[in-house]
């Protein structure tokens, strides 16, 4: 009995396991991914929902009746300008009724002024706080009323001359400030009467000062903001932070529903309870801000701007210090040493070896130590003297791959935080915009040529692109 050996399926057979040890090398291999480089910013910095303190006077009603706001909340008045109107009998309205005033006109500006209100509280708007719906319907009723009210203010003077009605009382500013139409309970509070509780968003209660409501003598009417000075309070229980923010005197701050920036002036207070509270108080803005009484906020204590690199990226690889004297130019024109050696007869004789630089100093040149080893023998040329290499020391730098294989590139870090890094640009033997660096560092292996390493860097440059795109947008600073 003769055994039939098929040769095709046994070349089958061994095709077929070298594809699958392949594939399986190349997904348990650690594949070399590229970064561009680009331009970019980090800050340290915290963001805090903070509460904004401001002088504010709060001014009661003297009679009483039904009021009707005629001034632009959020807007500065002067002495003696007109903010309300009180209706004691109430017929006011039934009277402009009587005389089809009830439907006022609107202009652009009245609809520009709804417009902006509307954007303004959409672009802010987050589920988690959805009780702000209920204070932004109620500053919409109280603009649209207002605006009514201002288009029948045309009207008042011949009603009030009639002696159908005699009984609206003019309520003008007492100080120059800017008016507001709401109460609560924040008007008159400092850095050192705060607590926990109060910087609590969930817990706040604002009254909103609605046209057409009915007042009694002393109620409040309305309140101004009478000081450009204001101040925003935070809670930081960390105090080292605290320390350091105070020794700063001034920081800056970004208010992130508009992304203003500004300088505030440090100060804390500890209340009985251990917890602290940190004010930045300002010379401006505040008119942008008199509406609000919390803000998100960004405290800024560091910034720098540069070249924007993942952490990953970042390395640490060792070279041969060499003094300058012993690296020459070979017939190339590429940098080299000599490294002393015997022929086969026993005669001492050199040889060219050639060499990248990565660093100097005043007096030396960082090396690559790939070709060369510990107790090799430079040599000086047209001197006797010779170096042994021995002496090395650790750059932290990138893997650079615009030439298709990692190439260590060192860079200067000014600034780093969890994810990235910013380093300066244009340094001698850095980095450049536009660089493609290695997105992971711990693929490269340094026990390989460039030659054995182009392969891996090509297998993956298609993807560099793509990642790079998408680090991009994963933070913004």
């Amino acid at each position: 009995m003769f055994l039939h050996i098929n040769i095709g399926m046994i070349f089958f057979a061994v095709i077929l396991i070298y594809v699958v040890i392949c594939v399986f090398i190349y997904f348990n291999k650690k594949h070399i991914v590229g970064y561009e480089v680009m331009e970019g910013s980090l800050s340290s910095n915290n963001i805090y929902e903070a509460v904004a303190l401001r002088s504010e006077t709060i001014v009661p009603s003297d009679h009483a009746g039904y009021v009707n706001y005629f001034a632009t909340e959020g807007q500065r008045v002067a002495v003696g300008n007109l903010v309300c109107t009180i209706d004691e009998s109430g017929d006011l309205l039934e009277l402009l009724k009587s005389q089809g005033s009830e439907q006022a006109p609107l202009t652009d500006e009245d609809y520009s002024e709804l417009r902006t209100q509307i954007v303004s509280y959409s672009s802010s708007f987050s589920p988690k706080t959805f009780s702000s719906v209920y204070d932004f319907k109620n500053s919409l009723d109280g603009t649209v009323q207002k605006l009514s009210s201002a288009s029948a203010l045309q009207n008042i003077g011949e009603l009030n001359s009639s002696s159908a009605l005699q009984s609206i009382n003019y309520c003008y500013a007492p100080v120059t400030g800017i008016v507001l139409y709401s109460i609560d309970g924040y008007e008159n509070l400092t850095l050192h009467d705060l607590n926990a509780d109060l910087l609590d968003s969930e817990k706040y209660e604002k009254n909103q000062l609605i046209s057409n409501s009915l007042l009694g003598v002393g109620d409040n009417a309305y309140k101004i903001s009478t000081s450009e000075e204001w101040s925003i309070v935070i809670k930081e229980n960390d105090l080292d932070k605290v320390k350091d923010l105070y020794e700063r005197e001034y920081v800056k701050v970004r208010f992130l529903k508009n992304q203003d920036e500004s300088w505030g002036k440090v100060d804390y207070y500890t209340d009985d309870a251990g917890d602290t509270f940190v004010s930045f108080t300002f010379t401006n803005s505040m008119l942008t801000f008199s509406k609000e009484r919390f803000l998100n906020v960004e405290i800024i204590t560091e910034e720098e701007s540069g070249l924007k690199i993942p952490n990953s990226a970042v390395a640490n690889k060792s070279f041969f210090v060499v003094p300058k004297s012993y690296i020459i130019k070979g017939s190339t024109g590429n940098n080299g040493v000599l490294r002393d050696k015997y022929d086969e007869n026993g005669n001492e004789t050199s040889e060219f070896i050639e060499v990248e630089i990565y660093n100097e100093t005043e007096d030396s040149y960082y090396i690559d130590d790939s070709t060369l080893r510990s107790g090799d023998i430079i040599l000086m040329t047209d001197s006797s003297e010779k170096y042994t290499l021995s002496v090395k020391d650790t750059l932290v730098g990138v893997y650079n791959i615009n030439k298709g294989y990692p190439d260590f590139r060192q860079i200067s870090v000014l600034y780093q935080n969890d994810e990235y890094s910013i380093v300066k640009s244009n340094t001698n033997y850095g980095l450049s915009v536009f660089d493609y660096i290695v997105l992971d560092a711990s693929t490269v292996d340094n026990n390989l040529s460039a030659d054995e390493q182009v392969e891996s860097s090509e297998e993956s440059s298609e993807e560099s692109s793509e990642e790079s795109g998408e680090l991009d947008t994963s933070e913004e600073n």
